[in-house]
Formats: structure tokens, sequence, C-alpha cells
């Protein structure tokens, strides 16, 4: 069901980002997503997968347009309640980002400082935060785990561990940036499979930006393809054909940022 017969989670308007350096990263994006769908980003690198994650978390400032989400206070993401934003908005890393001398209970612990006050943060965390964690680390499969260091554990448990620390976070809206690109096909399809059925179970909004274009077949519900930083495809999975993979990742050198596109789009964005 496309995002437009549904309750809108995320709406950008307009959305674009130009780095210091002059360089045009994102193009203006108009994107609605709709509440619980699995939205897949598609492209090559530095086709501005990234930065459009990172303007919708807050991470990277967009220099135009807008960004609503559904519930948020003032309904416009602004410096105002940019903290409470981040904090219903979690984050799934390709590096993962854990802190390979602690416990993967500390670990996961993180994500529960964004709702914790300057003050509280300086206190032990209580039991309740504890269970908590506990409870969405058995959720990803690393219950017996939980005291182990995470430098330990092999890369796919070291994603399931940044997926659990995401969880942890009670979010509305969950960003995975390249989530599997580091694991070998087995391993990225098992820990995509998880991130797809808890955010199906739990009904969470989910972008997940990916290389492969046989795991966005499997997963998503919508595929949104960008390229040069713009997007130029948006479509069902059995819509990404061999002339659609083509125009995503041919070489910039062989194909302009004004190629036809039309003829290759089933549904052009503009929500």
């Amino acid at each position: 069901m496309s995002a437009s017969k549904r309750e809108i989670q995320l709406h950008l308007k307009g959305v674009s980002v130009t780095y210091g350096d002059g360089h045009r990263a994102l193009q203006p994006t108009h994107l609605a997503v709709a509440q619980g769908e699995f939205l897949v980003l598609l492209g090559a690198s530095g086709a501005g997968k990234s930065t459009l994650l990172r303007s919708i978390n807050g991470l990277v400032r967009p220099d135009g347009g807008q960004i609503e989400v559904h519930g948020l206070p003032g309904g416009v993401v602004s410096a105002r309640n940019l903290r409470e934003h981040r904090r219903r908005c979690a984050m799934v890393f390709q590096q993962h980002h854990l802190i390979g001398r602690q416990t993967v209970l500390a670990n996961v612990l993180m994500g529960k400082l964004a709702s914790r006050g300057s003050l509280a943060s300086m206190w032990p965390w209580s039991r309740a935060d504890k269970l908590q964690a506990l409870a969405v680390i058995e959720r990803v499969g690393l219950l017996d785990k939980a005291l182990a260091r995470a430098d330990t554990l092999s890369g796919g448990q070291q994603q399931r561990v940044g997926i659990a620390r995401a969880l942890v976070q009670g979010p509305n809206l969950l960003l995975a940036d390249e989530p599997v690109a580091s694991l070998d096909p087995a391993t990225a399809q098992g820990v995509l499979t998880l991130l797809h059925d808890i955010c199906k179970k739990d009904r969470l909004t989910a972008i997940v930006s990916l290389h492969q274009v046989n795991l966005a077949r499997l997963f998503a519900d919508r595929v949104v393809g960008m390229r040069q930083g713009q997007v130029v495809f948006e479509g069902l999975p059995a819509q990404l054909t061999k002339d659609v993979e083509s125009l995503l990742y041919a070489r910039t050198c062989t194909a302009t940022a004004t190629s036809p596109t039309e003829s290759l789009v089933p549904t052009l964005v503009h929500a």
C-alpha cells in the first residue's frame, strides 16, 4: 500500500543539503513514508543515501525544505525539538559504533542516554533499565552474550547489538545506514530478516539504505532509488528492472544527471 493511503509518519518537503565545500549532496527531495512501512533506499556510493538519512535524524542540517514527523511537538523538526526527535528516531550504523571493551549490556544501555537528564546520567542504571535492555538483547538472540565484551563478537553479532541499542530507545522511526554492507551474504540476510521481522511486529517505520538489489527485493515494502543526490526511482520491489538497476549503478561518466528517467520510473516522488 502506498504511503499516500496510510498515515504518514515522515514527510520530507524539498529537503536539500549542501556541504561547506559547495557540494550539493542532496537535491531538493520530496518523500512521504507511511507508518509501519519498511522503505529501502538503493543507490551507489555517493548517491546521497547517507546524507538523506543523516538529515532526517539531525546529524546533518538541511539548508532547504522541512521535515515533518507525526506526533512530534510542533510537527516540524527544528532546533527546539531536535532532542525529542532524536529520542524518537533511532539509528543503526554500518560500523556499529560499539565500545569494544564494554559488555553487550552496557552498549545496549547507551541507547537510553537520550531519555535521561544530565543529572540522571551521573547515576548507575536502574534495575528496570537493565531488564529492559536484557529484553531487547534477547529479541536479537544474544541473551547468552549479554555480559560478553562487544569486541569478542562476530560482525553479525555486533550489528545485532547495534539493533538492540536502537530498539531500547523505544523509537517510532528507525533508520539504518548500510547495516549489512560489511557482512557476508548469508549473515547479511539473517540480520535483515531479524530487523524486518522486529519492525513489522512492532509496527516501526523503517528506512534502510542498501547496495544489494536482491535484498531490497526480499525485504522492502517500497524502494526509493537515488543517483547523484536525487531520487530517480520509486516503486515496488518487483519494479526493480534491469533498466532501473543500470540507471542506479551505471558509472557517472557514462550517464548524465539529466538522464531520461521518466521511462524507467513507475512513480515519481512528489508526495
